[in-house]
């Protein structure tokens, strides 16, 4: 287990029944790990979009007298001082180094590769492949289901929300879809929430690749692989939920006998066809 704040933030959270707001809150947290510690509980409610005394009652739920006793907890367990020359980095530098940080917390995560081999059999064993993806995380799931159409023989991409997204997951349903496979990341819309919800209320089984272990869409996914988003400029940055991409990707191909020779034909035709210039 990685010893970055997010991680240990995780770790604190980890085996409490907390309720939406709450949830909310730890959500909130995990993104903004490096200040948990000297936010004032007003500052924590204003950045979760919730009451005071919500904060309140999510410190007494993890087991502490009330906020102030979480936060000295949070300070307590915090690195020590930056490194030499780390307050002097601009804030694309800073950007970078919370991406790099990310991913990090990513390699940790992936020395159990338990969860990413169940998700990559359940990925291989659906017929058709339905992947959704909306709003910010939309070019996750476009970019994975670019790449996994070259070795699943039916991959279905839900990217665009309304009122046709419950019919497109029925038709995937009705077709034979075991698995929808979900990128979720910031802002989360209530769409992707209600989407989920759906799917499992038709017997699809959630696979979902999101920012936190306590992103909205937690409650509605039966698998969830969190990998964290940089929030350090003004739109976040999504290296490490990419890469997890990636990853899934690699653990399909395990569960497809049929992935190598697909890869090879594909290849192949490229070649007749004259399509990359390399």
């Amino acid at each position: 287990m990685s010893d970055s704040p997010a991680a240990r933030l995780q770790q604190l959270f980890e085996g409490h029944r907390l309720t939406p707001t709450q949830r909310r809150i730890a959500h909130s947290m995990v993104r903004r790990a490096g200040d948990a510690p000297f936010l004032s509980s007003v500052e924590l409610a204003e950045l979760a979009g919730v009451s005071q005394p919500s904060v309140t009652r999510f410190a007494v739920a993890l087991g502490f007298d009330g906020y102030p006793a979480l936060r000295r907890h949070l300070r307590e367990v915090a690195p020590g001082a930056p490194a030499a020359g780390e307050a002097d980095r601009n804030e694309y530098q800073q950007a970078v180094r919370g991406e790099i940080e990310n991913l990090r917390q990513l390699a940790d995560l992936l020395a159990d590769p338990g969860p990413v081999e169940r998700a990559g059999r359940l990925l291989a064993a659906s017929r058709p492949l339905p992947v959704l993806g909306l709003r910010a995380a939309s070019s996750q799931a476009r970019g994975f289901a670019y790449f996994a159409a070259k070795v699943h023989p039916d991959v279905r991409l839900l990217d665009e929300g309304g009122t046709m997204l419950a019919d497109r997951i029925d038709g995937a349903r009705g077709a034979g879809a075991s698995t929808l496979l979900c990128f979720a990341l910031p802002r989360h819309p209530k769409e992707v929430v209600d989407a989920l919800a759906y799917a499992r209320a038709a017997g699809l089984t959630v696979v979902t690749v999101a920012d936190s272990a306590f992103a909205p869409v937690a409650k509605h996914s039966d698998l969830l692989i969190p990998a964290a988003v940089g929030t350090g400029l003004a739109f976040d940055t999504a290296c490490a939920p990419m890469l997890l991409g990636r990853v899934l990707l690699e653990a399909m191909c395990d569960g497809l006998p049929e992935a190598q020779a697909r890869l090879e034909e594909f290849d192949a035709r490229a070649a007749a066809r004259g399509l990359f210039a390399e």
